[in-house]
């Protein structure tokens, strides 16, 4: 059916609206991304604070403590937290990181558990063959981070402590320049010789060495709280960063389409409304040259 000029005119009007809607999605995710990046590059002083403690720790330790074999369980079994996304209009950000996760987690032999960060995540990992064990919601801001670090420690503390799960992997995606990102993960825990190694190498910034107060054991039991608190923090602000970069290109790409779009639009409008004005002069015309033939 041909398009009138009614509805040419519905046409265009609705691709404008759906162009601001689309310029404000813009506008929110550019302005997320920075808040989220700001997150991230202020935990990087911290998490070098409690780097250089950890160290000292180890160094006035010698051999592993107390503190950290209760963080060392002797089960197979595996757990796994993968960030994604609540909502759609984030392109392939889902289906990468549930697909990175997906294939890293079917190479382990022990027993498997992934908890995801997001409801569409949790789909594309269950489309993956995976079974989930929880669902958490993503947080909507810098401020609601840490209420949803503090439900995945609980999650691991009660597990660790009933002995049922011996180490811990984040899955993630990490910003990159240029609007994009990627998936990575870190091992968590558990926390044994492979995890002080990656301490180890952290070199203390003058010659005078301090001593941990009021003994290793408190001082590295806070220590590792934090490192845990911060680890989990620092993925999920970049998750978040990475998913509103996702959007931003997304809405991009939306504008490109829609600004076409529009372009067409208008343009057969004012063809098919030259058209109907060329019609109506060669009727006045034909009607004038009747009525003067008549005369």
């Amino acid at each position: 059916m041909s398009d009138t000029l009614e509805s040419l005119r519905r046409k265009i009007n609705g691709a404008s609206d759906l162009e601001s809607v689309v310029r404000t999605m813009k506008v929110l995710a550019a302005s997320n991304i920075l808040q989220y990046e700001r997150a991230v590059g202020s935990l990087g002083d911290y998490y070098r604070t409690v780097e250089l403690g950890l160290f000292i720790c180890f160094r006035q330790a010698g051999e592993p403590t107390v503190t950290e074999k209760k963080w060392q369980s002797q089960t197979e079994a595996t757990g796994a937290i993968v960030f994604g996304s609540d909502q759609g209009l984030v392109g392939q950000f889902n289906d990468v990181i549930s697909d990175y996760a997906g294939n890293f987690m079917k190479n382990l032999p022990a027993e498997k558990r992934i908890w995801a960060v997001g409801e569409r995540v949790q789909a594309r990992l269950e489309d993956t063959g995976l079974s989930l064990a929880g669902l958490f919601q993503v947080p909507n801001s810098v401020n609601t981070i840490t209420p949803l670090i503090g439900q995945i420690l609980l999650e691991c503390d009660t597990h660790r402590e009933k002995g049922e799960i011996s180490q811990w992997y984040i899955f993630h995606n990490r910003p990159k320049p240029g609007a994009n990102y990627e998936p990575i993960v870190q091992r968590l825990l558990p926390l044994d010789e492979k995890w002080r190694s990656s301490i180890a190498p952290v070199e203390w910034p003058t010659d005078k060495i301090p001593e941990a107060m009021f003994g290793v054991e408190p001082t590295l039991h806070g220590l590792i709280r934090q490192y845990l608190f911060i680890s989990l923090f620092r993925a999920c602000a970049e998750s978040l960063a990475s998913e509103n970069a996702s959007r931003l290109a997304a809405m991009q790409r939306a504008e490109k389409n829609i600004d076409e779009l529009l372009e067409d639009l208008n343009r057969a409008f004012h063809r098919l409304r030259q058209s109907t004005i060329d019609e109506e002069l060669f009727d006045v015309i034909s009607g004038s040259e009747a009525l003067t033939r008549g005369k």
